[in-house]
């Protein structure tokens, strides 16, 4: 989906700007409902979601499917399980002393297994609901069950990531240490092989019946929150960052920006994820398993990961991405993988080979917490934040939503046209728009305007503002429409340039072009008055196509030249060219030296203008980026500078003989300038300074003794 906004009724202006939603990295900055975002960036219907139970429970963790057709559900922060039958009817199943219940297992004869948190304990809970204690092990934590054909029980815990092996008759002892902090999934095999996930560090265990253990996966995450088999017995793997590596769970917070498990008051420590709420992209990598942990190559930590691990231990990562924390993962009826997250209630589907993301649905809750395919392919999904059971439908929704993220325009603007481009298939598009001055839209924003009618452009309607914000409502039936782009203009108030500073540099003090040719082939030296000079430069700038940014060169001098720098800038990102006047001290009149620089340096050829004490100012005008009745200008004076192209006078007083010693005396004299320094030679090649007689060279006329050593031949001289 792709939505345009151009201006209209902006003849005075002829820069805008536009904001632009086209890609699939584009559409997850927004919100959705009842809408896909497919790979290619495309808004869709997405599938029809029915509310299949509701509980007062701010948390519901996990799923677990009867032989009868009904679902067990585990809930916090109040540690319940309700069940919930085919026909959608609820009613709480148990209810357990501790606060949260996080993992479920089948027992025999129609029971189930219930394992709380925290001081965990694992109950045994009848057909009719009467619950006794099962297990009751040191550990304050029981984050997953597992069982095998011989009806053992397998427990995961926390905080010493111990996986105890439970007989029928409720006797348990440690079956494998996995020397991680927490075992946080388990899962069988089709060898009957136990395999553990852990958390602090992030990893996954291959356990034989004898409870020795070989490590398949040391993953670059914190946590590894799922495991998976699919049909083929190849293991998929959700991997989760965020979790401090202190051997305690982090404090939980009501913050959605803060922690991605949800989160309860009271405060009841259960893993948590930290994450950013705003989703920005989904990065879908292939990179070779066999034990190296996949390279970063972006520079946010990435959130999570899916793996995949083969039969044989080669695994791979399918999935990783920067802004959501994957819960649960899943198969939906054709086989692609379904991946559930958080801190958006996102739900994925992964297909394709490489494999290719698409947003499926977006559930009205914070975390999508677990998934469930029943025998007829239809999926099953528990939320937290608010604790609801949902169904996924086979079919389309007919209709579905989007809001695009507030664009902002960094100052208060006027909006110009919207457009955007789809394909109706029998159904309806409708833009729409709103305005405000808050980087979250409150009710200070503008109402929602009516939808506009024409896809190829229509004015916007909503008031000047820094941030502008569009909607997107998509109905129909059977295929329905599709969105791919949307794209919206608007015209920044326009601000004055802004010269910030200029610098003056010595006189003859001159840059070379990098990699240029011409003679004289200096920075900020074009089209100078000599005509030998503007020659040189025609060639040299037709050898290179015009001049670009300032980039400056070898650093030389060039008697009777003078650089002048500065630094501009405009707000507004209008494309800037700029006049360099000059006055001399007394004078009111500035003149023109030179007009529409498009570089921020010139050399000044200071030989046409007469010495004495001179400034420049340097005015910035934004008149190619607005036409003339909107172009602003802003200058800035520099500093005084002296220009003294006239050498100084030299004037011998005396030249006695003392001894083998020869003493010269001599007056040098400047009608403009104080005289800064003098050199004498005897051969021409080795300069020696001379400092006046009354030992500071700051006036236009001092006084100078020099004593020759050696005899004063034809080669000998003084020099100024």
């Amino acid at each position: 989906m792709a939505v345009t906004l151009t201006c209209t009724g902006l003849l005075n202006a002829s820069s805008p700007k536009f904001f632009q939603a086209a890609t699939q990295a584009d559409f997850l900055k927004g919100e959705v409902e009842g809408l896909a975002i497919d790979n290619r960036g495309r808004l869709t219907l997405g599938p029809a979601t029915d509310l299949v139970y509701e509980t007062a429970s701010p948390f519901l963790w996990t799923i677990l499917p009867a032989p009868d057709g009904s679902l067990f559900v585990g809930a916090g922060n109040d540690g319940r399980v309700f069940r919930v039958d085919a026909q959608g009817r609820g009613s709480l199943f148990f209810d357990a002393a501790e606060l949260e219940a996080h993992a479920l297992a089948l027992a025999p004869s129609g029971g189930i297994y219930v394992a709380s948190s925290p001081d965990g304990k694992v109950y045994k809970v009848d057909r009719a609901g009467k619950a006794t204690v099962f297990f009751d092990p040191d550990d304050k934590y029981i984050w997953a069950l597992a069982t095998d054909g011989k009806g053992n029980l397998y427990a995961g815990t926390g905080e010493k990531g111990i996986v105890y092996k439970i007989a029928p008759d409720g006797t348990g002892a440690p079956f494998y240490e996995t020397k991680a902090t927490h075992a946080t999934a388990l899962a069988f095999d089709k060898s009957d092989n136990l395999l553990v996930g852990t958390e602090a560090p992030g990893r996954v265990f291959r356990v034989d019946a004898s409870g020795k253990g070989f490590l398949l996966l040391d993953s670059p995450f914190q946590e590894i929150r799922r495991l998976r088999f699919d049909d083929k017995g190849v293991l998929y793997v959700a991997a989760v960052n965020g979790r401090p590596p202190s051997g305690g769970p982090p404090p939980v917070q009501t913050d959605s920006g803060g922690l991605d498990r949800p989160t309860s008051e009271p405060r009841t420590p259960v893993p948590t994820v930290s994450v950013s709420t705003e989703i920005t992209a989904i990065s879908v990598v292939d990179t070779s398993g066999g034990g190296a942990a996949s390279s970063r190559d972006d520079r946010r930590s990435p959130r999570g990961a899916v793996y995949r691990i083969s039969a044989d231990g080669l695994w791979d990562q399918l999935w990783q991405f920067r802004e959501d924390s994957p819960y649960d993962i899943a198969f939906d009826a054709g086989g692609h993988l379904i991946v559930a997250t958080g801190n958006k209630g996102k739900i994925f589907r992964l297909e394709g080979d490489p494999i290719q993301p698409t947003l499926l649905a977006r559930a009205a809750a914070q975390q999508v917490t677990a998934l469930h395919k029943d025998s007829s392919g239809r999926l099953y999904y528990s939320t937290a934040n608010p604790g609801k059971l949902y169904r996924l439908s086979s079919g389309r929704t007919n209709k579905g939503s989007y809001e695009s993220e507030p664009r902002d325009a960094q100052m208060v603007s006027t909006w110009g046209t919207v457009s955007w481009r789809g394909t109706t298939n029998g159904g309806t598009i409708e833009i729409s728009t709103r305005a405000g001055n808050t980087e979250t839209p409150d009710d200070t924003w503008s109402a929602w305007s009516p939808p506009y009618t024409s896809a190829e452009g229509s004015a916007i309607s909503s008031p000047k503002a820094r941030y502008l914000q569009w909607r997107a409502v998509l109905t129909g039936g059977g295929e329905g429409p599709v969105l791919t782009s949307v794209t919206a203009a608007y015209l920044q108030r326009n601000l004055r340039p802004q010269v910030r500073s200029i610098t003056v540099h010595p006189p003859g003090i001159v840059y070379q072009k990098p990699y240029g040719t011409g003679d004289p082939d200096l920075a900020g030296f074009d089209n100078q008055t000599t005509p030998d000079r503007k020659l040189a430069q025609a060639a040299q700038n037709a050898q290179q196509g015009g001049s670009g940014s300032p980039s400056l060169g070898r650093r030389t001098y060039h008697k009777g030249l003078q650089t002048i720098m500065w630094r501009a800038d405009d707000e507004n990102d209008d494309e800037l060219t700029f006049e360099v006047q000059y006055r001399r001290e007394g004078e009111t009149t500035w003149k023109v030296l030179r007009k529409d620089l498009q570089e921020p340096i010139l050399v000044w050829d200071t030989t046409t203008v007469p010495n004495g004490t001179y400034f420049v100012k340097i005015v910035a005008s934004d008149a190619r980026s607005n036409a003339a009745g909107n172009a602003l200008t802003g200058g800035l004076e520099s500093a005084t500078f002296e220009i003294d192209n006239t050498p100084p006078e030299f004037r011998i007083g005396s030249v006695r003989l003392d001894g083998p010693r020869t003493v010269v005396t001599f007056d040098v004299t400047d009608d403009h300038s104080p005289i800064q320094m003098v050199e004498y030679s005897g051969d021409g090649q080795r300069w020696v300074p001379v400092f006046p007689t009354d030992g500071i060279a700051d006036s236009r006329t001092e006084h100078y003794v020099v004593t020759l050593v050696d005899p004063v031949g034809p080669r000998r001289r003084a020099a100024s």
